[in-house]
């Protein structure tokens, strides 16, 4: 393990680690830093909220401030390539944290937002460009961007790059840009497609790995409830009525039915708000904006809408419905446990969900605790112990054995009023 400051990065960029207050890196930083410095491709393998943005973040502004020179009109010394403008916008902000005393640019298009402007602010040239790959190809569509410059690519959450159906974008991209680049790519999960990926995309790669490919983070304690879908939203309530600061995330598995949860919590008193397809741009970014503040402490989101949110308070996320792609169980719940921090992830399941969760359990190797009611007959799964330090048990007295009633649906209504 190294500092900072160990790795002779540019003055700048030891100045704005300092400023931020990081001194120690994270383990996936510690692996993928030194090989990127030397020129490396990367094939990095690690869960959201472990340090993937640093981990490029940093070899690849290094590189481009020891090539000083304003970039020429159209065109950008660097790509970075992320499925969601929610996550676009993030790698920018903590780019422009290291960025900030130096020239260098940074750059996002995304859609959702205005293309003139971001015609316009292209046509200056940018160092670095931050961009979801639908949008940059209608930059290159109509003349407004010239990636034959580009000498650096980073694709982060690939994976889910390819199950939002990216994969002819990225091919159209790949030809337009420059060479030799030196390439990284970052992924939590490991399917067969990421592995055709990454052989097209880099060469001799070092690949760096945190947890296997489909493993959550460790210091997520996961349980599950067997509960039928008239009985989710009391469950619920009880959940959170434990704990009624914290920041919890809920997801569920449609639009409508995230819409309607949010709702039914409002009503209750509980302060939340809700992230999906059919919300705008201004409107996911307020929410995102007030569940981060603490403004709101409970945000119902469905997969798309939540991918890229990186906020560290989030102590619980909650799978109220389970997702019908396992991989998403390992992206839901690694909203949670980021930066170090613990966390708890819990799922619903209902007697039709069953097969979703073993699937679940099939990918990460792992038999999830069940922390109530009865698993269906037909497939009655061994319960293990939970954990003696789990976070659920702390301060909240006895728990209710699994073939215990269950508790009345009462409603509860928490001391907090909804936020103006």
């Amino acid at each position: 393990m190294f500092d900072f400051d160990m790795l002779g990065l540019a003055p700048a960029l030891n100045d704005a680690l300092e400023r931020a207050n990081f001194t120690q890196p994270t383990p996936i930083q510690n692996q993928a830093i030194p090989l990127a410095m030397e020129g490396h491709d990367i094939l990095g393998l690690a869960q959201t909220g472990t340090g993937k943005t640093l981990a490029f973040g940093l070899p690849l502004t290094d590189h481009l401030l020891a090539q000083p020179g304003k970039p020429a009109p159209k065109t950008a010394k660097a790509l970075i390539l992320a499925p969601t403008r929610e996550l676009v916008n993030q790698i920018a902000d903590s780019l422009r944290t290291l960025t900030k005393k130096t020239k260098l640019r940074v750059a996002t298009v995304v859609g959702g937002q205005s293309i003139n402007k971001q015609v316009m602010f292209l046509s200056r040239g940018t160092d670095i460009l931050v961009a979801t790959p639908g949008r940059l190809i209608d930059l290159m569509e109509r003349g407004a961007v010239d990636l034959g410059q580009v000498r650096h690519l980073v694709l982060d959450e690939a994976d889910q790059m390819l199950d939002m159906g990216f994969i002819h974008a990225l091919r159209r991209i790949a030809p337009e840009l420059g060479t030799p680049r030196q390439t990284m790519l970052f992924s939590a999960t490991m399917p067969k497609q990421m592995e055709e990926l990454s052989r097209a995309y880099l060469t001799n790669p070092q690949r760096v790995q945190v947890s296997p490919p489909g493993k959550a983070a460790d210091k997520i304690t996961q349980s599950v409830h067997f509960v039928e879908k008239p009985d989710k939203p009391a469950k619920l309530r009880e959940i959170l009525s434990r704990d009624t600061d914290a920041l919890t995330l809920v997801f569920s598995r449609t639009k409508h039915g995230a819409e309607k949860l949010m709702k039914g919590l409002v009503a209750d008193g509980y302060n939340a708000a809700s992230i999906h397809g059919n919300k705008s741009q201004g409107q996911r970014d307020r929410a995102i904006k007030a569940f981060r503040e603490g403004e709101i402490t409970v945000l119902v989101a469905t997969d798309v809408a939540a991918r890229g949110i990186d906020i560290p308070g989030v102590a619980y996320v909650i799978n109220y419905d389970l997702p019908n792609v396992p991989d998403n169980y390992v992206h839901r719940i690694g909203r949670t446990a980021r930066a170090g921090r613990e966390g708890e992830a819990i799922a619903f399941c209902a007697s039709d969900e069953f097969d979703l969760l073993r699937q679940i359990q099939k990918l990460m190797k792992i038999e999830i605790p069940v922390a109530g009611g009865t698993a269906p007959e037909f497939a009655e799964p061994k319960k293990p112990a939970r954990r003696s330090g789990n976070r659920s048990q702390r301060g909240r007295g006895p728990q209710r054995k699994a073939d215990a009633p269950k508790p009345m649906n009462k409603k509860r209504r928490p001391r907090r009023k909804t936020a103006a």
